[in-house]
């Protein structure tokens, strides 16, 4: 599947179930006067516009490669994740304080069938659209995506802890309190996963252990000969990959032989992976 309709296709779905779930809960917190339900509905919201964001993202990162950025528009992807995640952190900070208010009250909620009912409904609605969200990301490789479906977990996880919060509320007056704290700091688990992986992929990493066994590999069946690749650095653009790494060849080779066997493998790593690969030729000798 192509990276922008996932990322259009996952945006589209997430909005409109987004919606209705907000309506639902916001009008649950309303008849239950629980402020974790009316948060919990906010968040729902925020994930309409984190979907928002995803759509733009592909519209941005579609572009293509012009003179002033050669290796295209693809860390457009990155970029939205980013953005996603800072909505997610400011979440996740009114959460905390607003929880933290309501322990000083003293208040606590009055939850009864219409919150169950709802709550049940969105722990089911939105742990499916996580689990649609990698899905689509596990076909296309969109990371906008990928960060999506954290957004979506995170509210099924913060919906879970409202259920949970129900049943114990006759027992603990400050039950209330206590998710509203919990919820933030799920939120912040999921800010940290979603940031971690699109700034190293924006500053460049080595690929996975995986993949350059499988260039190494690839690379020994084709050209049959004492090759020595190493020194791999990956930079991700979207969907399109620049690899640069290393060859060790003998050095009493021409320069037009060792540039004609670098020219090989390179086409190869392209029409095999899909990986544009710049390649530094050195001696045996070389340290």
């Amino acid at each position: 599947m192509k990276r922008k309709r996932a990322g259009y296709l996952e945006g589209i779905i997430s909005i409109v179930v987004n919606i209705i779930l907000f309506g639902l809960k916001y009008w649950a917190g309303i008849v239950s006067g629980s402020v974790a339900l009316l948060a919990d509905a906010w968040h729902t919201l925020t994930d309409s516009v984190s979907s928002i964001i995803v759509i733009l993202g592909m519209r941005l990162s579609g572009k293509k490669a012009d003179r002033k950025h050669p290796f295209g528009h693809g860390r457009w992807e990155q970029v939205s994740s980013i953005l996603i995640a800072a909505l997610l952190a400011m979440i996740a900070f009114n959460f905390l304080m607003e929880s933290i208010e309501l322990y000083k009250e003293h208040k606590a909620a009055n939850f009864g069938t219409v919150a169950i009912v709802v709550t049940i409904a969105s722990i089911l609605a939105k742990e499916g659209m996580a689990q649609y969200a990698f899905y689509l990301e596990k076909k296309s490789g969109n990371k906008a995506v990928k960060a999506d479906g954290w957004h979506h977990r995170s509210d099924a996880l913060s919906s879970l802890l409202v259920l949970a919060g129900i049943f114990l509320g006759n027992y603990f007056w400050w039950i209330d309190s206590l998710l509203g704290v919990l919820i933030s700091l799920l939120l912040l688990y999921a800010v940290y996963q979603i940031l971690k992986e699109s700034v190293d992929s924006i500053l460049g990493h080595r690929p996975s252990p995986e993949l350059i066994e499988e260039i190494k590999t690839l690379i020994e069946d084709y050209e049959q000969r004492d090759l020595l690749p190493h020194h791999f650095l990956l930079h991700e653009y979207g969907n399109h990959r620049e690899l640069t790494f290393h060859i060790k060849v003998r050095g009493d080779c021409s320069i037009d032989y060792a540039h004609e066997i670098a020219t090989r493998v390179e086409k190869l790593i392209k029409q095999e992976m899909d990986i544009s690969a710049t390649i530094h030729l050195e001696p045996y000798e070389a340290q």
